[in-house]
């Protein structure tokens, strides 16, 4: 059973690396990885965190599925889930494990000489 959530209109979702000390006891895994944190608005914030409890109690990973910036469908697994009621409805926030290429690509490392150059930049190589 793979589940996921799916953000189906709006802009992609911004991830910022989380901060907290408790996301850390997530990242045990194979592989690198960084936690992210996002926050969306929503109107069933409490559904979709019982659908992420009912995944994880089955043992299942649950994704977060969702759209970059350039239109490529990128998928990221939810490692915990929490929603809040603001005035709009409801605000979902997700804790994610992306990357470190996904991470470059999302969240976008500013060279810190500038951009007066770019002119002179090679294309970045496909492989």
């Amino acid at each position: 059973m793979e589940d996921k959530i799916t953000i189906i209109e709006g802009p992609p979702p911004t991830f910022e690396l989380a901060s907290e000390g408790w996301v850390l006891s997530l990242s045990e895994s194979q592989s690198l990885s960084n936690m992210v944190v996002t926050r969306l608005r929503t109107f069933n914030g409490p559904g979709l965190v019982e659908r992420c409890h009912k995944a994880w109690r089955s043992q299942h990973p649950i994704y977060l599925e969702y759209r970059t910036s350039d239109g490529l469908n990128r998928q990221a697994p939810i490692l915990a889930a929490r929603t809040m009621s603001v005035e709009e409805g409801h605000l979902l926030i997700l804790w994610l494990r992306l990357t470190d290429e996904e991470v470059e690509l999302e969240l976008g490392y500013d060279d810190e000489a500038g951009d007066e150059n770019e002119d002179d930049l090679d294309p970045p190589d496909p492989f």
